[in-house]
């Protein structure tokens, strides 16, 4: 496997992680947010990832894989109904309805995404280094 094809697979990683920090950082920017009924409620959504084939131009037929964002989807999990008669959202009985989203659950996610970004920019980074000394080689 080249080192390009290195490269293309960690560029895959990298763009499929900014999609899952985005999609977590939307979770945690409506985690608080009220709603009067259970359809305008903000639900959990998280990406759904993929293996993804990679142009390769080996010899030996390898083949290269990446990963890419199917799509994604919102959480099954319950909302959450909050007693908050005050508030203007709120049914006759009091409850408003509260998103399904985990805030310590996102944040884990979001560590984890952070991670994985950070090690694939040091793939690419160990790359671009492989590459500069094997063309040193020929100096």
């Amino acid at each position: 496997m080249s080192l390009f094809t290195v490269m293309n697979i960690a560029g895959s990683a990298l763009a499929a992680n900014t999609v899952r920090m985005n999609i977590t950082a939307s979770n945690m920017a409506n985690a608080d947010s009220a709603a009067s009924s259970i359809g305008g409620t903000y639900r959990a959504r998280q990406p759904v990832f993929v293996p993804q084939s990679i142009d390769t131009e080996n010899f030996d037929d390898e083949l290269a894989v990446g990963v890419q964002v199917a799509g994604v989807v919102e959480s099954k999990a319950p909302l959450r109904r909050e007693y908050q008669p005050g508030n203007p959202l709120a049914d006759g009985d009091g409850y408003v309805f509260m998103p399904n989203v985990n805030t310590v659950e996102e944040m884990a996610n979001m560590i984890a995404a952070s991670r994985s970004y950070q090690t694939n920019i040091e793939i690419i980074e160990a790359s671009k280094q492989m590459l500069a000394r094997t063309l040193a080689l020929g100096q």
